[in-house]
This record gives C-alpha cells, sequence and structure tokens, in this order.
C-alpha cells in the first residue's frame, strides 16, 4: 500500500484556486431551428465555437422523427461536406459506437468514421459529461453540455511503517460548462 506522495523537492502544497476550478464560460454556443415536415424533422444549426478556434459552422440536418429513427443526415454548405450518420447504438449500459459515412465535394473524397463514447473518462482523472436540458416555453429549449473532471479527496495513514500517521489528499475538481444550445422548434 502506497502512502500518500509529499510535496516535491520541497514545493508548496497547491493552493485551492488550482485545485477546484470552475469554467462558466462556454466555449461552444448553438443554434439550433427545427421544423416538423410529416415524419421528418428538419434543422438548421448555427455553430460558434470560442476560443482557441473561433470558428462558425451551419448545418442543414434532416433525422426520422420515429422513436426508433436509426440515422441523420447533415449537410454543411460551407465546407461543402454530406454526411450520413448512424444513431448511437448502446454497446453496454455506458458504451455507445456510432457510424459515419460522408462526402467532401471539395475534396473529391469519400470516408467513413466510427466513435465509441461514454459519459465516463478516464486517465487517471475520473470525469463525467452530461446534457442538461431546461423548456423555457414551448418550442424554445435550452440545452447545457457541461463536464467535471475530478480526484475524489482521500486520507490515508500508517503507524510504525516510517509513513505518516495522517495524511490528506485534497483531491481536485475542474468543471466547465462547455456548450450552451438554444432550440427553437416549430
Amino acid at each position: 500500500m502506497e502512502g500518500g506522495s509529499p510535496s516535491r523537492s520541497g514545493e508548496e502544497p497547491t493552493s485551492w484556486d488550482e485545485l477546484y476550478n470552475v469554467n462558466l464560460m462556454p466555449s461552444e454556443i448553438f443554434l439550433k431551428f427545427r421544423k416538423e415536415i410529416e415524419s421528418y424533422r428538419v434543422g438548421v444549426n448555427l455553430e460558434f465555437y470560442n476560443a482557441p478556434y473561433n470558428e462558425y459552422l451551419a448545418k442543414l440536418v434532416l433525422k426520422p422523427l420515429a422513436p426508433d429513427r436509426r440515422w441523420k443526415f447533415i449537410y454543411e454548405p460551407l465546407h461543402h461536406e454530406v454526411r450520413l450518420l448512424s444513431k448511437k447504438i448502446p454497446v453496454t449500459k455506458f458504451l455507445n459506437l456510432q457510424v459515419g459515412v460522408g462526402h467532401s465535394f471539395q475534396l473529391h473524397a469519400t470516408g467513413w468514421k466510427w466513435k465509441l463514447t461514454t459519459c465516463f473518462g478516464g486517465d487517471g482523472v475520473s470525469s463525467i459529461r452530461n446534457k442538461t436540458s431546461l423548456g423555457l416555453c414551448p418550442g424554445v429549449d435550452f440545452r447545457f453540455g457541461w463536464k467535471a473532471d475530478y480526484v475524489l479527496p482521500e486520507v490515508t495513514g500508517a503507524l510504525g511503517t516510517g509513513e505518516p500517521l495522517f495524511n490528506m489528499n485534497s483531491g481536485r475538481l475542474q468543471a466547465s460548462l462547455d456548450r450552451v444550445e438554444a432550440i427553437f422548434s416549430q
């Protein structure tokens, strides 16, 4: 069993500001306009990306309204690209697979991608990514994408081993509001 790690080479302990940080400035702001036509939803997405990219994207999205919808079609007029994406397919309770085929008219190239996603992260730091929705009034919804990377506090101790009798690691929390979406449906 390892003991808590003392500060390296006599460094001062990390400040509380460095251990616990909450950033409420979103890096992505989306405006989504949706219209239901027969059994399909047609959408126009205006996506604004904050620093470090400072980019803007426009997308036209078409997907079926059926509860078992299996695909969505996306056209990006600024990049002259089209994509057909599968819905997220549950592989396990917390793991999803998504597959897509796309074509770039600028590059004259067709290709496919796949992506495994989960709401939990790794790399020695636990992570939660989530979306929270808030219905403001009929036809207007807000969705907030947020994440929290954390290391839980830990208290350890030992007696007669040369390790400290009591040692505490304060843990860490890095939380951020990554995305704000305003969704207007008709």
